[in-house]
């Protein structure tokens, strides 16, 4: 499909999720991060060798940010008329499918990326080749 215009590296500050303070010994702390509150915590006073916190010191680059693998940013698709949006965009966007689109919709709307040249994500997913029907 189409290109990106430009191409930047992506530098990723963190890969690995900030884990919550004590989930790895306690089955009910789930290691969604919550931040810790106590008076004596150890996470919350940063001490060192201990669990990592996030803070704005851990954001993405402006120029890199959202951007995905191939260099396109992602724009949520509902129905075939809002393919067209990306018509001028189509070397900055790409389209996503909506979870909750029907086949017979995502024809139309993978159809209408085709004529365009606009990149989807998830082009090829729920659709059935003849030989099933």
């Amino acid at each position: 499909m189409a290109k990106p215009l430009i191409k930047p590296r992506i530098i990723k500050k963190r890969v690995k999720k900030f884990k919550r303070a004590q989930s790895d010994r306690k089955i009910a702390v789930k290691p969604n991060w919550r931040r810790p509150k106590g008076i004596d915590s150890r996470v919350r006073r940063k001490f060192k060798g201990c669990v990592l916190m996030p803070n704005i010191g851990y954001g993405s680059n402006k120029k890199t940010r959202h951007l995905l693998a191939s260099g396109l940013k992602k724009f949520l698709v509902h129905n075939a008329t809002e393919v067209d949006i990306l018509m001028m965009h189509n070397r900055k966007f790409c389209g996503e499918i909506a979870h909750n689109v029907s086949t017979l919709k995502r024809k139309a709307i993978v159809e209408r990326a085709a004529q365009l040249n606009i990149s989807l994500t998830n082009g090829t997913a729920r659709l059935r080749s003849q030989e099933d029907e």
